[in-house]
């Protein structure tokens, strides 16, 4: 059967808000996406009930995605830790009203925010990091949900870089309400071999983010798509892709994302020539 592709609202527009998510929303059902990923940048952005109706009356479905903004961290040093559970748990909210079976993110510490750490340092922040994710852990599989946590580049993070990173840092939590959120994008900088590395991740795969290796278009690109498809077929993974780009029309995300130049002609024609792309190779 085909998979589930969404189109993250990033793609046009950040923050999203009521206002302009119906009008987005037609735009990715127009393009043939199923569904959508919907940034919770900050709570109150956008009406979980609102949206669950607006994407009924489309036939799309819908993955939460969480943003770890300045001071949104499960570790001490680098943010707030409860009001950052606080936020997680806004997020959860979300997710069972709009019926993402996922949340997705970075969660463990600011993105851009990076530091050095010893084996020792870095030991302690994986303790803290399992130690204030665990109680989220709990409740979203009580729920019923995933916490799909993302290794970024080593740009955006110093923390979780590799899925063998991730694996070794989460694995006293995953299955119970954590799993991993690969993105294309950061495979292609930080794994020797990305196919190798889905492989790895397995069963822990909870969502995955594609995107062109220069963060436009899929296909437009060096990544060899049918070998990362082949790659979640044999890691049992049947979830959903979301592609995930940014606009650089909005000073704030193309600063966030440093998109200095434009990814396509137009963001309408980044997100309809991926999902083209990867309906061409069968996904």
């Amino acid at each position: 059967m085909p998979r589930t592709i969404a189109v993250n609202t990033w793609v046009w527009t950040s923050p999203l808000t009521d206002e302009t998510l119906e009008p987005l929303a037609r735009t990715a059902a127009r393009l043939g996406y199923d569904a959508l990923e919907l940034p919770l940048e900050s709570i109150g952005d956008w009406d979980p009930v609102r949206t669950r109706s607006v994407l009924d009356g489309l036939g799309l479905g819908a993955v939460v995605v969480g943003a770890m903004g300045p001071g949104r961290s499960l570790l001490a040093r680098a943010g707030d830790v409860t009001a950052t559970q606080d936020y997680l748990r806004a997020c959860l909210d979300a997710a069972e009203i709009v019926r993402s079976p996922v949340v997705a993110g970075p969660f463990y510490a600011p993105t851009g925010v990076t530091w050095r750490m010893d084996d020792g340092e870095r030991a302690g922040a994986i303790g803290e990091l399992r130690e204030n994710l665990a109680p989220l852990a709990r409740e979203a599989a009580d729920r019923g949900l995933i916490l799909a946590i993302e290794p970024l580049n080593r740009y955006e993070t110093s923390l979780l870089n590799t899925v063998e990173q991730s694996l070794e840092a989460l694995e006293p939590l995953l299955g119970a309400g954590v799993g991993l959120a690969l993105d294309t994008y950061h495979l292609n900088i930080e794994e020797k071999r990305p196919d190798d590395a889905i492989r790895a991740a397995g069963s822990a795969i909870a969502h995955v983010q594609v995107c062109g290796n220069d963060r436009g278009a899929v296909g437009d690109d060096h990544t060899d798509w049918p070998g990362i498809l082949r790659a979640l077929d044999d890691a049992g993974y049947r979830g959903v892709l979301g592609l995930e780009s940014f606009t650089g029309e909005n000073a704030t995300i193309a600063v966030a994302a440093s998109v200095w130049r434009p990814l396509a002609p137009s963001q309408d024609d980044l997100a309809a020539r991926s999902i083209a792309h990867l309906r061409a190779l069968g996904a």
